[in-house]
């Protein structure tokens, strides 16, 4: 008895990979069972007690169920417990429609051992997500087909060389054996193309998006105001187009978004830091009950240990700049032409300003204006998931930094701070058509000043995409792929121009990942966040204007 109890957890880690594999051969024993001709001296016996209609349905209903089988054993690799009893009360019905298709008293006895094998490991099966909730990917499905397509050939096969081998193939088809068969093959692959295109359109359960008028954002704003592990970019939260989910204590929250079965949270947990892992956890097991696929975007160095407890694969993505405030100096050959445009503005009277509160509201009108006129000149629209937009209640949120010229605003940028003060950053950032040439550098350097004012440790820059990666022959394919775009690929976006400007303030250049369940699916991840960030496949698909204006692509 020891032994047992010692053997049972093993036992239950291997069962859903195990009653997955069984229960896939039982189906496709079941499909090969409808398309082949039935054993005559047992058919014979049975026709003499049974009516033929009962003959009829059953054998097509048996193969029906051989496809349901196929298809379930996704469901129980997934641990689905919907699955565990579907499975359960297919394996039953079709052991008694095995005895009146024709007697199969084998089929029987091995689908009731089945059932009987898999009744005790209930517990292994916990994920609650219903049938309709079951992740079955194109690759599963080509499976199924393959199997339904290998049982029609195998019955084609089978008739052409048994009793009928003297007879040519279309004539064996009008026999009443192999109608029966045909319609069996024929009904099982019709269920399966409905069920594909189902799957084409279906998607997994998604929690409520947390919006302006509900309770929860205002708790996600009190987390922010006193983050203890908080990042510049952590301020995403408040654009309205996030789920959360939050810590036990109320005092830390992960957000994420819900793109068909993709769930991305963006950047680790904010509020303390003992709540990180915990509340990993939970987004990993809330996506596993949901049948979602979780992903996490923007990640640091600082999140991977807690990133491999959870058995996530990791890819470099690029990398972010951050300028040290305490040790920031304009001085030196690298900032020249940086301190010469803020020089050369401030001496024909730019005048900076930070605003906030209700001065914010007031200078609507202005800000909105020139961020019309930015955007009619940049491709791709508002943005939004891993990069703000201009919505005049998110911006409101922030303190914006405003650059006047003769009087009047002509740039703007929002600020993200930090409650620790450990770093600020801009999000939108954005000028007039009029704007002085350099605009940006002189509003860098205003900001930089600004922030080391108010105590804050460093000024982040944002992401350079893709820059960092490794192209040497023994790196992973998808650092040596990033690295060709990175290289080549100006068409797409200004890789290389928008690292090249933020190097002129000589920052530190940190690592930043993702991170998913398998590495084969975080390129399915990284087209998510695209997705996701641009609007769907057509924000995606407008190519940005290729400019010289670098400081703007630090928005992205």
């Amino acid at each position: 008895m020891q032994f047992l109890r010692d053997f049972r957890p093993a036992a239950f880690a291997i069962a859903p990979w195990t009653a997955a594999i069984l229960t896939l051969a039982a189906g496709v024993m079941l499909l090969a069972s409808g398309a082949t001709p039935s054993e005559p001296v047992r058919f014979m016996r049975l026709i003499q007690v049974t009516p033929v209609y009962l003959i009829e349905a059953a054998h097509f209903l048996s193969s029906i169920l051989g496809l349901a089988l196929v298809l379930l054993s996704f469901g129980l690799r997934a641990r689905l417990d919907a699955a565990w009893y579907a499975t359960l009360g297919a394996l039953l019905l079709a052991a008694s429609l095995a005895l009146l298709k024709g007697f199969n008293w084998e089929e029987t006895a091995a689908l009731i051992a089945l059932a009987v094998i898999l009744v005790p490991f209930h517990g292994a099966f916990p994920r609650s997500s219903n049938l309709t909730r079951m992740e079955i990917t194109p690759g599963w499905l080509f499976s199924a087909f393959c199997a339904v397509v290998g049982a029609g050939l195998l019955g084609l096969w089978t008739f052409q060389h048994s009793d009928y081998a003297d007879r040519p193939w279309w004539r064996v088809m009008a026999d009443a054996d192999a109608e029966r068969a045909v319609r069996a093959w024929a009904g099982a692959a019709i269920v399966l193309f409905a069920f594909g295109l189902w799957r084409l359109v279906s998607s997994a359960a998604t929690p409520p998006v947390v919006g302006e008028s509900d309770p929860e954002f205002e708790r996600v704003r009190a987390i922010l105001a006193k983050a203890e592990v908080a990042e510049p970019g952590s301020n995403l939260a408040l654009l309205g187009d996030k789920r959360f989910l939050f810590s036990a204590s109320g005092e830390s929250f992960l957000m994420f978004a819900v793109r068909g079965r993709a769930w991305v949270a963006l950047g680790s947990p904010v509020g303390l830091r003992e709540e990180r892992s915990e509340l990993l956890w939970r987004f990993r097991e809330l996506a596993d009950s949901h049948a979602a696929r979780p992903g996490i975007h923007g990640l640091n160095a600082d999140d991977l240990p807690e990133i491999v407890d959870l058995g996530f694969a990791i890819q470099k993505v690029g990398e972010t700049a951050a300028v040290p405030l305490e040790t920031f100096s304009m001085e030196g050959r690298k900032r020249g032409a940086a301190r010469r445009n803020w020089r050369k503005l401030g001496e024909v009277g730019a005048g900076f300003e930070v605003v906030q509160g209700e001065a914010v509201a007031a200078l609507m009108p202005t800000l909105q204006a020139i961020s019309d006129e930015w955007l009619a000149h940049h491709a791709g629209g508002e943005k939004g998931f891993s990069m703000g937009g201009f919505w005049p209640r998110y911006v409101r949120e922030f303190p914006v930094a405003v650059v006047r010229a003769e009087g009047r605003v002509v740039a703007f940028a929002t600020i993200w701070t930090t409650a620790s003060r450990s770093a600020f950053s801009m999000d939108l950032m954005r000028y007039a058509n009029d704007a002085p040439n350099n605009i940006m550098d002189y509003l860098f350097v205003e900001l930089i000043e600004w922030g080391r004012e108010q105590g804050y440790e460093a000024f982040e820059f944002g992401i350079a995409p893709l820059a960092g990666l490794d192209d040497r022959p023994l790196a992973p394919m998808m650092s040596r792929v990033g690295r060709l775009l990175f290289e080549r690929g100006e068409e797409i976006y200004n890789f290389r121009g928008v690292r090249r400007y933020k190097d002129k303030y000589d920052p530190l250049w940190q690592p930043r990942y993702c991170a998913a369940p398998h590495k084969w699916s975080i390129p399915w991840l990284m087209a998510d966040v695209g997705l996701l960030s641009s609007g769907g496949v057509s924000g995606l698909s407008k190519r940005p204007k290729k400019a010289e204006e670098a400081p703007q692509a630090v928005e992205a």
